[in-house]
């Protein structure tokens, strides 16, 4: 066996675990040929009274989003009698900035950008798959390209906390190579745009003074 071809393979099943490594920390990244379907921008509309919980009809900030009746609209509407201000269409606003803000903060290595914005498990995750790719003298090179899915999965509310959690599924897409200490490419295309598939959960005490969410669970 030819010293090219040991240091070819040793390539490839570095790069077999860094996709792997991916998976576990953020969820399942595929190639597609297909264009996408535009998402929708999701935006924040004025709350007529019949959307307030308690008037006549169905409140649509909730059931634009879950089933009239559902555990999740329940929990929804729940938040927000324990927080009046609180907008489903406005945090799925925030929610989009986040899930950018994260992703490439982990893709980059940067996590004290966005550690205030992750559970103490999550970030300790996050920071164990960026130490062993830095141990390993790999580096990602990747960019947002956008969103393209969008929607609320599910919600809970425990009553004894005030603690609301939703969770979101997105469908994003990237680029990213990855590079080995020499600067060789081992994973990925520059020119290759890939899906990346995440459904993320966030939390909050409804009503704190603090209005941040945090992630709280990651998977796909």
């Amino acid at each position: 066996m030819t010293n090219s071809l040991i240091q070819l393979l040793v390539l490839a099943a570095v790069a077999v675990f860094l996709i792997l490594k991916l998976r576990s920390v953020l969820g399942t990244r595929d190639g597609f040929e297909k264009p996408p379907v535009p998402l929708e921008d999701v935006r924040a509309r004025p709350r007529r009274e019949a959307d307030v919980a308690g008037a006549d009809g169905p409140d649509r900030d909730i059931t634009d989003h879950v089933t009239e009746g559902s555990s999740a609209a329940e929990a929804l509407a729940a938040m927000k009698r324990a927080e009046p201000a609180f907008s489903v269409n406005t945090f799925l606003q925030g929610a989009r900035g986040a899930y950018e803000m994260i992703l490439m903060g982990f893709e980059h290595g940067d996590l004290d950008r966005i550690r205030p914005f992750l559970a103490a498990d999550v970030a300790q995750s996050f920071a164990a798959a960026i130490e062993e790719r830095e141990n390993r003298g790999l580096s990602v090179e990747a960019n947002f390209v956008g969103l393209k899915e969008m929607a609320l999965h599910d919600a809970t509310f425990d009553p004894a906390t005030g603690v609301g959690e939703v969770t979101v599924r997105f469908v994003g897409e990237l680029t990213s190579i990855v590079r080995d200490k020499v600067g060789e490419v081992v994973e990925g295309r520059a020119s290759e745009v890939k899906r990346q598939r995440d459904v993320w959960t966030f939390a909050r005490k409804m009503g704190a003074a603090d209005p941040n969410w945090q992630l709280v669970a990651t998977g796909d």
